[in-house]
């Protein structure tokens, strides 16, 4: 019985990784093959090659993509662009979802913005507990006029930063929150990193190396 239950879960290791992994590419396959019905029905690739071909979504989408990035990268797309969310902003309901997703998509994926690009250690959720975060940026307004003078938590003139602190397994949920920048740690690791380990519950740890031991020296706050 002792060698069963081993090859179930040495057999368990193995294929429910992949299964997930086949689901999961099936699934985004799948979805964006759902973009080619946009086309005639005289284009749609079914029809001129009489069967379907799975993945062709995929390519037709990222050829969408290359193509509106191009667009919007020169002057006259700039301005067509600009004109566009002119547009949308002028529309009560749309004006408030659109800008509001566009706010997070800039700060996501603009090549200046900082949102998920550093790892950090931070005390969370009580002091003596470590966990990892993300930078986000930040804070501004009337919360960083707050914090610069000292009538919220922290004295006056310290520093803070805004930090996304994701749970586990699932990072895609999780807690923002300010904290002062000089009690953060920098991380070496890159995002992906601290990803899987966060995922893995801290089983797979980041470059093969092992954790530090209890008493080891502390780690330098960041600069």
């Amino acid at each position: 019985m002792a060698a069963l239950r081993k090859w179930l879960l040495s057999g368990l290791l193995v294929l429910v990784p992949l299964i997930i992994t086949l689901w999961v590419l099936d699934w985004v396959v799948s979805t964006l093959d759902q973009t080619l019905r946009i086309l005639p029905a005289s284009w749609h690739p079914d029809q001129l090659l009489g069967f379907h071909l799975p993945g062709l979504g995929v390519i037709f989408a990222l050829g969408v993509l290359l193509s509106i990035g191009a667009l919007a990268s020169n002057i006259i797309g700039s301005r067509l662009v600009n004109w566009w969310h002119a547009l949308l902003h002028r529309i009560p309901v749309v004006r408030s979802i659109y800008s509001g997703v566009k706010q997070v998509s800039d700060t996501l994926f603009s090549e200046k913005g900082n949102a998920f690009r550093q790892a950090l250690l931070i005390q969370w959720p009580q002091e003596g507990m470590w966990t990892i975060a993300f930078l986000t940026g930040a804070p501004g307004g009337e919360v960083q006029a707050h914090l610069r003078t000292g009538h919220g938590p922290g004295g006056a003139g310290d520093e803070f930063i805004s930090v996304y602190v994701p749970t586990t397994p699932n990072p895609t949920g999780g807690y923002f929150v300010m904290v002062r920048k000089s009690a953060c740690v920098e991380l070496q690791m890159s995002v992906d990193e601290a990803l899987t380990y966060i995922v893995s519950m801290g089983v797979i740890v980041p470059g093969g190396k092992k954790p530090p031991q209890p008493g080891a020296s502390s780690p330098v706050p960041l600069t």
